[in-house]
């Protein structure tokens, strides 16, 4: 009973510091492309380009993107998000499987019943 109590605490554990992990890796994602984007307008703004110039170019975009992908990622994984294989896929494709058997056997039960008659 006590490693039970154990095992659960620690899993417990494990789950905050995976949550502490994902909101650190959110608020760094956040100020660090805040202040790429601001810096990228600025000096772009500096340079001659318009405010619309500078905001809409690709580039000041594309880390938010690109390492977007990758905090996308992380929370798929820390909050099991899983939009093609859930849990309730599983249940339904293993119920799906546990019917087709079933009425497979229950066809050659009544196939051999008619076969003895």
């Amino acid at each position: 009973m006590e490693t039970s109590h154990i095992d659960k605490k620690t899993r417990a554990k494990q789950r905050v510091e995976e949550l502490k992990g994902f909101y650190w890796h959110l608020a760094v994602y956040l100020i660090v492309n805040s202040f790429i984007t601001i810096s990228k307008i600025i000096r772009n703004t500096f340079n001659g380009e318009s405010f619309g110039e500078a905001f809409w170019d690709f580039g000041t975009f594309a880390v938010w993107f690109f390492w977007g992908i990758g905090l996308a990622f992380h929370a798929v994984k820390v909050f099991n998000i899983n939009p093609f294989f859930g849990k309730d896929w599983e249940k339904r494709q293993i119920q799906k499987y546990m019917d087709e058997s079933r009425e497979e056997a229950e066809k050659y039960k009544r196939i051999r019943s008619n076969d003895e008659k």
